[in-house]
């Protein structure tokens, strides 16, 4: 389960990087307006493959982080959503931005759930790992 959620993760990024970087600049270029002009700046993506490797590359602070980061981004991205939805704008930009939050949020719901189901586990793992390295 950790694998998936981490290629999720990888994916999700990249997936970030095209709707909110590389769409918007073609565009932007399209229309001869400046390349900024639709670049959503976000940087959740970096976050995104730090703990995707970190989830494959298991390390004493993983779990820590996986909790940290899951509830970080749930609860902003139900705020967004909240906010968003009290007053819907329509346009590719925002369809693309809520279809991407959506991924992004069943994600962090699933790894949440992993790992406060297998919270012993996971812990477990990590003390293993710091005494293998001793």
């Amino acid at each position: 389960m950790l694998a998936f959620v981490a290629h999720f993760l990888f994916i999700l990024a990249a997936w970030t990087l095209a709707i909110k970087y590389v769409f918007p600049v073609a565009y932007a270029l399209a229309e001869g307006v400046p390349v900024g002009s639709y670049v959503m700046w976000d940087f959740w993506w970096v976050v995104h493959i730090w703990l995707g490797w970190s989830l494959l590359h298991w390390r004493r602070y993983t779990f820590a982080a996986a909790v940290a980061v899951s509830v970080a981004e749930i609860a902003i991205i139900v705020t967004k959503f909240v906010l968003f939805l009290s007053a819907p704008q329509w346009t590719i930009w925002r369809a693309n931005w809520f279809i991407n939050k959506v991924f992004v949020l069943s994600c962090f719901v699933l790894l949440l759930a992993y790992c406060l189901t297998n919270a012993t586990r996971l812990r477990a793992r990590e003390d293993s790992h710091v005494t293998a390295i001793r």
